[in-house]
């Protein structure tokens, strides 16, 4: 077989099948990245490789850092070429790295280079695709990689301007729109967030001074994103809150800027989630909860080159599963649950996830409860086929929303592209072994219903993806 080659991951014929028949033309719905607006809309062309592939990539820092690059190559003030050079020197050494595969992907999909980046490749390849990069722009980008919908990440006190221009433009293939993510306004425990709040404030037009008025200002700003398009809600946190006493005094405490223990932070935390789960369900917008992850270890870094630089990891709790049901039977308790996603970086919680959110499930309502796909550290070949496999065993596979990219690269979406491929030849698979129907119209639907019609109707984008 030769590298990467067209039946790359595809182990099977039903594989092959199932991907070059039903998963590889479909288009992308990513209702989850971290894409600035602002790139979209003024959709400059790129200025070289490296500054696609190595600027803000914490995946590809950490590689060439365990590689033992200095850190003027990584983050430093060393020329374009230098890092672009350095990092052709590290890959080679991720054999069975998830970055190996990608960075091979993009170069193949978006500049028609299928010879391995190494030393020897790295002149050529650097000024191959920097002839073609100069052709590129954020949306060709979308356009090529067939994006139909693409959710950014947002928050409540943002005006959403390069949202409202791009609307203003109309159509250009791909539906931009925000995402809701409040994370500053629940994290009472930061030094700063006496101040985040008089900003929020100001962007609603309401002056916070406690709880009451704090539930108003997000309701307000959450009405504002929704009358921009926002279908999707975003919650990243350390662990799951659980309700308990002292929510509002924390509050008080905080707005005076001073300090708050880590239990009167999570009760706030709580109150304040189980608020906007009863919003999010009365707008018919989308929950989803991010968590398992410990951010900024490294002291010394984290000094040097602050945060979202490559030294966030995985965290791990036992109460897993028992802060997720007891959030949740929180909210049933307080109003309807609406439509949720939950994601943990600690790929250990996956059958707790599962289990869960079965308890969840409303008749009627097909997948409500999502077990999101593999995420960071997790969405390696490994992970991807964990997730799916626990989900197929706990759930109802056919009806999974699929994969997102969490990413802020326009390079990014041929993991889309990986995640195909590893679910076909996971069914694939199956059904070679007799575990399912070598049906092809059955086996095909459900590709394609994973792959993008359950995303499109889960979050109603039905009519965005159509235009």
């Amino acid at each position: 077989m030769e590298f990467m080659d067209q039946d790359f991951l595809l182990g099977g014929e039903t594989a092959r099948y199932l991907y070059h028949r039903h998963a590889e033309g479909m288009p992308i719905i990513d209702y989850h990245c971290h894409i600035d607006p602002r790139e979209i809309y003024e959709d400059r062309p790129f200025e070289d490789l490296s500054q696609v592939w190595l600027g803000g990539d914490h995946y590809k820092w950490r590689a060439m850092r365990a590689d033992g690059v200095a850190e003027k190559y990584i983050t430093g003030d060393a020329a374009p070429y230098e890092k672009f050079e350095k990092w052709a020197e590290t890959l080679p050494r991720l054999i069975g790295n998830p970055l190996y595969h990608w960075t091979h992907l993009e170069l193949q999909r978006y500049f028609g280079i299928s010879e391995p980046l190494g030393p020897g490749s790295c002149r050529e390849i650097w000024e191959r695709a920097n002839e073609q990069l100069r052709l590129l722009s954020p949306r060709k980008v979308l356009a090529r990689s067939r994006v139909r919908v693409l959710c950014t990440t947002d928050d409540p006190a943002d005006d959403l301007r390069w949202h409202a221009l791009l609307r203003e433009e109309g159509d250009f293939g791909c539906r931009v729109l925000p995402a809701f993510r409040p994370d500053l306004a629940l994290q009472i425990e930061r030094p700063d967030f006496a101040a985040y709040i008089r900003r929020l404030g100001r962007a609603a037009g309401i002056e916070i001074g406690d709880m009451d008025a704090l539930k108003e200002a997000l309701d307000r700003r959450l009405d504002f994103f929704a009358s921009m398009g926002c279908r999707a809600a975003d919650h990243g946190m350390a662990r799951i809150p659980l309700p308990g006493p002292g929510g509002k005094a924390a509050l008080q405490k905080a707005l005076r800027a001073e300090a708050v223990g880590p239990e009167e932070a999570e009760s706030c935390r709580a109150e304040l989630l189980i608020h906007l789960a009863g919003a999010y369900a009365e707008r018919g917008i989308v929950m989803q909860l991010h968590y398992g992850v410990q951010r900024n270890l490294s002291p010394r870094a984290f000094a040097a080159l602050g945060p979202d630089t490559g030294f966030d990891a995985i965290a791990g709790g036992a109460d897993s599963g028992l802060r997720l049901a007891g959030l949740l039977g929180a909210i049933e308790e307080a109003g309807p649950v609406p439509k949720t996603v939950v994601y943990s970086l600690n790929p250990t919680d996956n059958a707790q996830i599962a289990s869960v959110l079965g308890c969840f499930q409303s008749a009627g309502q097909p997948g409500k409860m999502q077990h999101g796909s593999a995420w960071w550290f997790n969405d390696s070949q490994s992970g991807m086929r964990d997730q799916l496999t626990n989900l197929a065993n706990y759930s109802v596979l056919g009806r999974f929303i699929g994969m997102l990219t969490d990413s802020r690269s326009f390079l990014s979406y041929t993991r889309h592209e990986y995640f195909r491929r590893v679910l076909c030849d996971l069914l694939g698979g199956w059904a070679d072994r007799g575990e399912y129907p070598r049906d092809p119209d059955a086996l095909g639907r459900v590709v394609e219903d994973i792959c993008y019609n359950n995303v499109r109707a889960y979050f109603g984008f039905d009519a965005e993806a159509d235009e």
